[in-house]
């Protein structure tokens, strides 16, 4: 058993499932019941989301929309909508605050709920979740999968296990005998590289994970060693967050076709400069530092930062430096760019508060 329950938090994780596509198929119902993704039908293309139907072929968030073609011929390929997906995420949140104002958004269609006190005096937190899946049901359409626990790490966890329209919790008396036969791949922080390093040390649950010792996992895997080892026995001291200081606004546009020629290079830059303005301009950011990302044909990615004294919001300020930035990259024809983007990072605390992210545009070049 864990230490105290009196003192444990009560936390649901809430995901949507397969979001995009399935407000699409909602909204059309000609598409229910077939394989869909949710992108730029381009070369270039990438899936957002992909319907449960699309699913089975193979077709996942990232991939390519040519390669999701060939796997899944019949695929159906829906613009974007985002508008629609946000004002279904705002309706969502409304319900999530009937019951706590402690909600923490992840992305548009999951977020963390701290119900330990919450707004319908209930007891028991899978009590909530279910009613919580059942409004979302009701008042939108769409099915949403919850995770029950007392900690972040395994709410998230326990969202994932029996989705779609799936609720799952994770008591405190059964957590470490679930934990002990997670695979290290569902892990939170376990990417794909990590997984790999682990397995070849003979890592490949959480049982095994917890054998090793914590100077070891610092050793090897830095500062997310201690992530590990607390998490391997289901510790995750994180509270949820109800608003989060936004530490960068960014844009990036991946090209149709790589470009390599200085004169096209400035151009683009020149538009990710105007777009990154715009976004400044709406959100009342304000940072002084300026970091270019580029990735090349190769998918390997670089990025460089400059710092100034001045808060960072007109293109005189902004494409100076980023002319600057760029004269620090390589690039020719044997090594060409696939995708440019732009962010200002570095806000001054206590001022806009919102999630921090990357907005990536599929644009014809």
């Amino acid at each position: 058993m864990m230490s105290n329950e009196l003192n444990l938090r009560k936390i649901i994780h809430v995901d949507m499932d397969a979001f995009f596509a399935s407000v699409e198929q909602r909204d059309h119902p000609e598409w229910r019941g077939k394989p869909l993704a949710v992108g730029h039908d381009s070369t270039r293309g990438v899936v957002a989301t992909a319907s449960y139907e699309a699913r089975k072929y193979g077709v996942h968030s990232a991939m390519s929309i040519q390669v999701a073609k060939r796997q899944c011929p019949d695929l159906i390929i829906a613009p974007g909508r985002y508008e629609v997906y946000r004002e279904v995420s705002a309706s969502i949140h409304r319900i999530f605050h009937d019951y706590t104002d402690l909600v923490e958004p992840i992305s548009l269609d999951e977020a963390f709920l701290d119900v330990t006190h919450n707004k319908k005096n209930m007891d028991l937190a899978v009590d909530i979740a279910k009613e919580i899946k059942q409004r979302i049901h009701e008042e939108t359409g769409l099915t949403a999968s919850a995770g029950v626990s007392y900690n972040k790490f395994l709410a998230k966890i326990a969202s994932d296990y029996r989705k779609p329209d799936g609720l799952f919790v994770i008591h405190p008396d059964r957590a470490l005998d679930f934990i002990a036969t997670l695979p290290v791949e569902d892990f939170w922080g376990v990417g794909s590289k990590t997984a790999e390093r682990m397995h070849s040390l003979g890592i490949y649950n959480g049982a095994q994970l917890r054998s090793i010792s914590l100077g070891y996992l610092l050793h090897t895997f830095g500062k997310a060693g201690r992530a590990f080892y607390d998490f391997a026995r289901g510790i995750d001291e994180r509270p949820v967050v109800s608003e989060r200081i936004r530490k960068s606004v960014g844009c990036e546009h991946t090209f149709s076709q790589d470009i390599c020629l200085k004169s096209a290079v400035i151009i683009e830059l020149y538009h990710v400069t105007l777009e990154l303005v715009e976004r400044l301009q709406s959100s009342q950011f304000r940072g002084h530092t300026l970091t270019l990302k580029v990735k090349y044909g190769d998918f390997t990615t670089i990025s460089r930062s400059i710092t100034q004294a001045k808060v960072l919001r007109t293109k005189d300020d902004i494409l100076p430096l980023a002319k600057k930035l760029m004269s620090r990259v390589d690039y020719d024809a044997n090594h060409p760019i696939r995708l440019i983007g732009l962010a200002v990072v570095n806000p001054h605390a206590g001022e806009y508060r919102e999630k921090d992210r990357w907005i990536e545009l599929d644009i014809d070049f």
